[in-house]
């Protein structure tokens, strides 16, 4: 099933011509709920009280009419992990310039399934400050072999290109926090 996305335009009010008035903005509830503006799912629209926005709040719709924000409900999911090959290992392990956890893995593994959403979560808490990467032993045995890969999961970090810390198994991510702390 494939979802088809679409842009929304939302001009800022200070943008608006000075024709429009603020009588003419507040007519929106009702264009809003004719048949004439599609319904979007997937965009929320995010209340601001009154004393956080410089616009206005209309006390009975209770909706912001400047300053609301159009918010994507997948916000979560911006971080991904991604793969490195043979091919790029030089260049976003070696030549990178942060620290660099790179999760040495294979699909047929269940520990290393166990372990992928704690490197998913890392991630997202070390953006800025930390790279993550994962390695196919499957498809780059070159490299699994250069590092001594013998048992997967192995999760090793990187700093200025030199190996720094390895981590055998599928361990709590406190154990990867204390081995991140360390380094950054």
């Amino acid at each position: 099933m494939a979802t088809v996305l679409e842009s929304l335009s939302v001009c800022r009010s200070s943008s608006l011509p000075p024709a429009i008035t603020t009588s003419s903005i507040s007519s929106f509830s009702s264009l809003r709920n004719s048949s004439k503006l599609p319904h979007y799912r997937g965009l929320k629209l995010r209340q601001i009280a009154a004393n956080q926005s410089s616009g206005f709040v209309n006390s009975s719709s209770g909706i912001a009419r400047r300053g609301g924000r159009v918010v994507c409900e997948a916000q979560n999911t911006a971080v991904e992990v991604g793969s490195v090959t043979e091919a790029n290992w030089q260049s976003l392990v070696i030549e990178s310039e942060s620290p660099v956890l790179v999760e040495f893995w294979a699909p047929w593994c269940g520990p290393c399934r166990m372990i992928h959403p704690i490197v998913d979560q890392l991630a997202k808490e070390y953006t800025g400050k930390l790279k993550c990467y994962k390695v196919n032993t499957d498809e780059s045995p070159e490299t699994a072999t250069r590092y001594g890969i013998r048992s997967i999961p192995t999760v090793m970090i990187f700093k200025n290109g030199e190996k720094k810390d390895t981590i055998i198994g599928a361990v709590p991510k406190s154990t990867l926090t204390t081995s991140i702390e360390k380094l950054l």
